[in-house]
């Protein structure tokens, strides 16, 4: 499925990332991880697909995902997208859990995306898929949302679409250990993990 014109682009100096949130909503975490990102002279856009919702329990959030369901909030997503591709952007797409898996799909639906980003979550990919974008992702070893049957069948599938890709496991931390108010948060894991990533975006922009 084609949501994206594929009219050409081009790339700026500087990333412009669009960053998906968790299954927790739009919380300080998020803004947290979007001005780090800042500081490092990319430009970072943090939309809320929960509509202001945000949950203190993944059990919660959940729940309103169920509610809302996928494709409604695949389709918000793509709306938060649109207007910035407009004007001729390439977007690197970044989330954490969540909005990894929505950040995947919009990227691997976008032929010039610059590159995707994820921590803490993936999504299953098309048969047909087909990029050339790199790829990094952050992953907690081992994540009970993310087995080691998944991920080892999600990079061999990425890797076939044609993505270049890098998986970093952070053992013993919990799930979205980036998160400084939830109980998986490692501090050591994620300074390790935001690092990284900062490299990886540097190199997109080299």
């Amino acid at each position: 499925m084609e949501w994206f014109p594929s009219a050409a682009r081009k790339s700026s100096p500087v990333a412009q990332i669009l960053l998906l949130h968790s299954v927790y909503g739009l919380r300080p975490a998020v803004h947290t991880a979007a001005d780090r990102l800042r500081a490092a002279g990319h430009t970072v856009h943090t939309p809320d697909l929960f509509e202001g919702r945000t949950f203190e329990d993944v059990e919660a959030g959940m729940a309103y995902k169920e509610e809302v369901g996928s494709e409604e909030l695949l389709r918000r997503a793509v709306g938060a997208a649109a207007p910035l591709l407009t004007s001729g952007t390439a977007l690197v797409y970044a989330g954490l859990s969540l909005g990894g898996s929505l950040a995947q799909n919009l990227a691997l639906a976008d032929e010039n995306a610059r590159g995707l980003l994820l921590l803490h979550g993936t999504s299953d990919i098309r048969e047909d898929a087909a990029t050339a974008i790199p790829v990094q992702l952050h992953v907690a070893e081992p994540d009970p949302f993310e087995p080691e049957d998944w991920l080892n069948a999600w990079y061999l599938n990425m890797r076939k679409a044609g993505a270049d890709v890098e998986i970093h496991r952070y053992h013993g931390a919990g799930h979205l250990f980036t998160d400084p108010d939830l109980a998986d948060y490692d501090a050591e894991a994620a300074e390790r993990a935001w690092a990284v990533a900062l490299d990886f975006l540097a190199e997109l922009d080299a």
